[in-house]
């Protein structure tokens, strides 16, 4: 299987991002740690999608953008050439689902942690604040992304409800909006370049972050047998 790349860099640190495989990331000190990275991300991503794992990965680097961000802490504002396109509503359907689905599978691992406030992380600060050490903490910061990641494309959407529910609301007031497979591409928070496609990679790829780091803690405090994972880590 030939796995297209988007390399996102800010001198050697590295986040590289499989173009379809919506949301599917690794992150590395240098480009060769992520490209080693990516042939587990992806199998854990199919698996995750329920379907067949790949014989072998060839990672392909198809775009690349130099950042000053903090590449790092996974602070990102790449828009992806295929993110610019326009989509049929077959297409949106099966990517609103897979959005969707991310915040299902979120929810039912947040919710199968026994203590919510507990941690085993130590405290670290990023670009955007204290990292989420607790589950709950790690909740929050996902789930409220929300309102911000759709008003970058001009939909008012919030916060209220769980996870999934507010995701919901947002794609049902995206779709009040005439035009919107278009796709157009909006100027947002920082002069960040954003599109519909990129709202739904960026949920995606923000879901698996904050799991993956959900699900390593609470198998540290708990044992892997009291947690669920859906996310197939």
């Amino acid at each position: 299987m030939k796995v297209n790349c988007v390399w996102e860099h800010n001198g050697n640190d590295t986040l590289l991002y499989a173009v379809d495989h919506i949301g599917a990331y690794t992150r590395g000190q240098t480009l060769a740690i992520a490209m080693a990275k990516m042939p587990q991300e992806i199998a854990s991503y199919l698996k995750w999608l329920g379907e067949a794992p790949a014989d072998a990965t060839e990672i392909m680097i198809v775009e690349e953008k130099a950042s000053e961000l903090a590449i790092k802490d996974a602070d990102s504002d790449v828009l992806f050439e295929s993110e610019q396109v326009p989509l049929t509503i077959e297409e949106y359907n099966k990517l609103k689902n897979l959005a969707l689905k991310s915040a299902k599978d979120f929810l039912a691992l947040y919710d199968s942690i026994p203590d919510k406030s507990a941690t085993a992380k130590a405290e670290r600060k990023t670009f955007y604040g204290q990292v989420p050490r607790s589950a709950y903490e790690m909740y929050e910061h996902t789930k409220n992304v929300n309102a911000y990641y759709f008003a970058e494309i001009n939909i008012e959407s919030n916060n209220s409800g769980n996870i999934y529910d507010c995701r919901k609301h947002g794609f049902e007031a995206l779709e009040a909006k005439p035009g919107f497979l278009k796709n157009a591409v909006a100027e947002g928070s920082y002069a960040e370049a954003w599109s519909l496609r990129k709202v739904i990679r960026r949920f995606i790829w923000h879901d698996r972050i904050h799991a993956k780091a959900m699900y390593r803690m609470a198998v540290k405090v708990f044992g892997a047998e009291n947690i669920e994972n859906p996310f197939c880590f």
